[in-house]
């Protein structure tokens, strides 16, 4: 009996680079040219999609439909920027714009009724060169923020294995489309048997070459489409095994632009640019930003998170907006660019011993200048922390950690082990930047607004923009 032959065409955590959008479809093109259709499958992986971007956030996403139809995906998987930065009527509305592709999600529900919308499918079966090829897709699991937005999120182990299961005896090849991350990708190939080949994301890891764990082949293919991956496959109908013929990784740098892909997104990025210029407010007066003090816009947005969450005292890193506002109208595509973090409010409850650990490292070089990625940041370094309901009092020569001479909340004295309401951004609650804040009580999370609709907000509110300019942090003699 002849062999067959199976070729998977993948990418990844794309993030709408639009600039590279090009050469990704040319490389997916010219790769594609070198396989019979019939053994080919054309696969993103998640997070396509990314709001800090124009093109996105003024097309509410159907921008990057409107490049994956024009690449010729057979099948996206929808990532957490995707799941967790739209709402479900949202995505409904851009994935219906799809033309040619499949989404496919096994571990996302409605809340409500228990099944995937419409417009997604839990698996895909392909039959591809007199192959049966199942695909299941796996999104990254955050409970937590899936079930404000309306959805059900199911561990995407328990789904895999129970996939596994279903499929395994109806198809020759099973794929597994992960948007997990490379850990738990390890995981999963150690632990589920019956899983051909893992295409992972999520983490932006590079396999050069794929790995090989307990019969499974793992592939990745970094992020930002500087990357697309080949994996080619020979599927033995006598023995029923299939052996990797060549797994490559090739640089999108090396493929022209695509002139068509070009012309779609310019046509895209003018329109969404178009519906961002939208006043949001008018400034009578510049607003600035600082990432190693205090200032005028941090402090807005500090007071903004107090506000939002009814909290004692609000708190935010100053690295989250990147620019200062100047004096006149300020655009939601302004607003945009200064702030534009996929980053949601959040209400915790902490201790104050735990407060003034964070206050401390706000006054310390290694943390203001500490860069940060990933998690929601789009900024370049953490920042001091800006706040709303608090005058700190803090010798600045003196030895770190022990620079604060005195913190009173909304004019009481700090109590150490006090528990205070803070409203400040979930990206602290997952351990980054100030790791005192991950040690809070979770309240609650607030979706799906971002920081910069807190900022839009405030940015309304006559009060709150002669507030900000009042000073929180109090340099003082030791």
């Amino acid at each position: 009996m002849d062999d067959k032959k199976l070729v998977l065409l993948h990418t990844n955590d794309i993030h709408s680079h639009f600039e590279r959008m090009p050469r990704v479809g040319s490389a997916l093109e010219q790769l594609r040219s070198g396989h019979p259709s019939s053994e080919l499958i054309v696969i993103d992986c998640g997070d396509h999609m990314d709001r800090m971007r124009p093109e996105t956030e003024g097309s509410s996403g159907l921008a990057n439909i409107a490049v994956l139809n024009a690449t010729g995906y057979d099948l996206v998987v929808p990532g957490n920027n995707e799941g967790l930065t739209f709402t479900p009527e949202q995505l409904g509305v851009a994935y219906k714009q799809r033309n040619g592709f499949s989404v496919v999600c096994g571990n996302l529900s409605d809340k409500d009724t228990g099944e995937a919308p419409p417009w997604m499918e839990p698996y895909r079966i392909l039959d591809k060169n007199g192959l049966r090829v199942g695909i299941i897709g796996l999104t990254a699991y955050y409970p937590d923020f899936y079930t404000l937005l309306g959805w059900n999120i199911s561990d995407p182990y328990e789904t895999a294995a129970r996939l596994t299961d279903l499929l395994r005896p109806d198809v020759d090849v099973l794929v597994v489309v992960s948007h997990l991350g490379l850990m738990h990708d390890k995981a999963m190939a150690e632990q589920i048997n019956g899983i051909d080949v893992i295409l992972g994301s999520h983490t932006h890891h590079l396999l050069e070459e794929p790995l090989f764990l307990n019969g499974t082949y793992i592939a990745a293919a970094g992020c930002f489409g500087k990357h697309v991956g080949e994996l080619e496959f020979s599927y033995s109908m006598a023995d029923k095994q299939l052996r990797l013929v060549k797994g490559l990784i090739w640089e999108t740098e090396r493929f022209l632009h695509s002139a068509r892909l070009e012309t779609i997104i310019a046509e895209e990025e003018q329109r969404s640019r178009d519906r961002l210029t939208l006043s949001v407010a008018r400034l009578e007066q510049p607003l600035y930003i600082r990432w190693e003090s205090e200032s005028p816009l941090g402090n807005l947005l500090a007071s903004g998170l107090r506000n939002w969450t009814g909290a004692e005292i609000g708190l935010v890193n100053a690295g989250q907006i990147l620019q200062s506002l100047e004096e006149g109208t300020v655009t939601q595509y302004r607003l945009l660019e200064i702030c534009p973090p996929p980053i949601n409010p959040c209400l915790i409850r902490l201790p104050g011993h735990e407060l003034r650990l964070a206050l401390e490292e706000a006054l310390l070089d290694e943390f203001i200048l500490k860069p940060i990625k990933g998690f929601g940041f789009r900024g370049k370094l953490l920042g001091t922390l800006c706040v709303s309901g608090l005058r700190i009092e803090y010798a600045a020569e003196a030895e770190p950690y022990r620079k604060i001479r005195s913190v009173t909340v909304n004019g009481e004295p700090l109590e150490e082990q006090r528990m205070y309401n803070v409203g400040t951004i979930d990206m602290f609650t997952f351990g980054i930047g100030y790791m005192s804040l991950s040690r809070g009580q979770i309240v609650q999370y607030y979706l799906p607004e971002f920081i910069r609709d807190v900022l839009g907000d405030q940015l309304q509110n006559e009060e709150e923009l002669q507030l900000c300019s009042h000073r929180s942090w109090f340099p003082v003699s030791d």
